[in-house]
């Protein structure tokens, strides 16, 4: 079953194309990674995804759907980006970020209609939880953080705090969850608990995850398919064949350190 298709999008910005014709599926269940260096496009490709740009040619579909009925679903997307902008000083607690994932009966009962009419195993974890703190509190645990559901958010570290906006994500049990580069500023032991979070999310709870990154070894490791783009798509398929594809990894690695320069003779 394809939960997520992308079909020729392209995006632009001011006469600059940031996405060209990109073409992709995700499998039900996938753990899919996007490589690509920075200014490759994949945040303006999520942001596609998600309803928040605006693309001047393709189509996107979700479990088949598009239109009205794929903005339905659109609520039933767990998203977390790069880098989430608060106030340190501000005083709410994990208890009160996760509470902010919660959506309405309403809203869930309007895409659960449309996923049971495609065939989607939807894999409900926190349907049966009655009522709204069980929820947040057995969220946090799949992230291993209940111990600090009264913490102020302003005290946990950028590992803590991205588990935090993961949980976030999976009260409203995301039928598709999308990762923009999260582990961005987070020390190595920190990601490790994360990716392991991630893998744990996919293979037990049975969630679909789109995740990019620059980290070839992560992606290696957890991921399952593979997709590189630089604007374009230079590849999408199984992990293995991309790194065992000697021509593939050294056009990355160009690609990306062209990009580096790019951007570094820009900057001075």
């Amino acid at each position: 079953m394809i939960a997520l298709e992308v079909k020729d999008i392209s995006i632009s910005y001011n006469n600059h194309l940031a996405v060209d014709k990109i073409s992709f599926d995700v499998q039900e269940g996938d753990l899919l990674g996007i490589v690509g260096p920075n200014g490759a496009g994949k945040t303006t490709l999520f942001r596609a995804i998600l309803g928040l740009e605006q693309y001047s040619a393709g189509k996107i579909k979700l479990f088949g759907f598009e239109g009205p009925k794929y903005h339905t679903l659109l609520s039933l997307i767990g998203y977390v980006p790069q880098r989430v902008e608060f106030e340190p000083n501000f005083p709410a607690t994990v208890s009160d970020i996760v509470s902010m994932g919660i959506i309405s009966d309403k809203t869930i009962a309007k895409g659960a209609k449309l996923i049971q009419q495609c065939g989607c195993c939807w894999n409900r974890v926190y349907k049966n939880i009655g009522n709204n703190s069980d929820k947040i509190i057995e969220a946090l645990r799949t992230v291993g953080l209940e111990h600090l559901k009264n913490r102020r958010i302003g005290e946990l570290s950028g590992g803590e705090l991205q588990r935090v906006f993961i949980a976030k994500s999976l009260v409203k049990d995301p039928i598709l969850l999308i990762l923009d580069e999260p582990v961005t500023s987070v020390d190595v032991e920190s990601q490790t608990k994360f990716y392991n979070v991630i893998k744990k999310i996919n293979e037990e709870n049975k969630i679909t995850v789109v995740w990019s990154s620059h980290d070839l070894e992560a992606i290696s490791k957890y991921a399952n398919r593979v997709a590189c783009m630089n604007r374009k798509l230079f590849f999408h398929g199984a992990k293995e064949k991309f790194f065992s594809d000697e021509d593939l990894l050294k056009t990355y690695t160009e690609s990306a350190m062209q990009m580096h320069m790019h951007n570094h003779n820009h900057d001075v």
